[in-house]
């Protein structure tokens, strides 16, 4: 029984790590166009925590990407310079819709790990009920 509910906790926390990889690439998306923005990336970890046996995979630090900036000629622009450069982002949107489409599938895979593990368990329950 332990093992079915530490499957539901690895896979919830799975599901819980790709939402917050999802709300940075959106935020990379949003910010495409803002001047010198750098690019959000995030990484996974695992952790196994002694007291109570479980594994959790949890989101490691927030990097930002450290690319070069793009160069963007726009004299207009309130932030050129002289020769009417200015630094964009360094956002590239089919990675990051790669990356959103890689997330939502992980995140779909935990979600039917979990589902499983909790249609177990109820079967589990019924057996023992009778």
């Amino acid at each position: 029984m332990s093992d079915l509910l530490q499957t539901l906790a690895l896979s919830s926390s799975g599901m819980k790590s790709q939402s917050t990889r999802l709300r940075h690439v959106s935020e990379n998306i949003s910010n495409a166009d803002t001047p010198g923005y750098r690019r959000k990336m995030t990484s996974f970890e695992s952790r196994f925590d002694s007291a109570t046996s479980e594994l959790t995979v949890t989101n490691g630090r927030l990097q930002l990407d450290q690319s070069p900036l793009k160069t963007v000629f726009d004299p207009a622009h309130p932030m050129a310079d002289a020769t009417g450069h200015f630094e964009g982002s360094n956002v590239d949107l089919m990675v990051e819709i790669a990356d959103a489409r890689e997330a939502q599938r992980s995140y779909e895979a935990n979600l039917k790990m979990f589902d499983q593990a909790r249609k177990m368990t109820s079967s589990l329950f019924e057996l023992l009920r009778k």
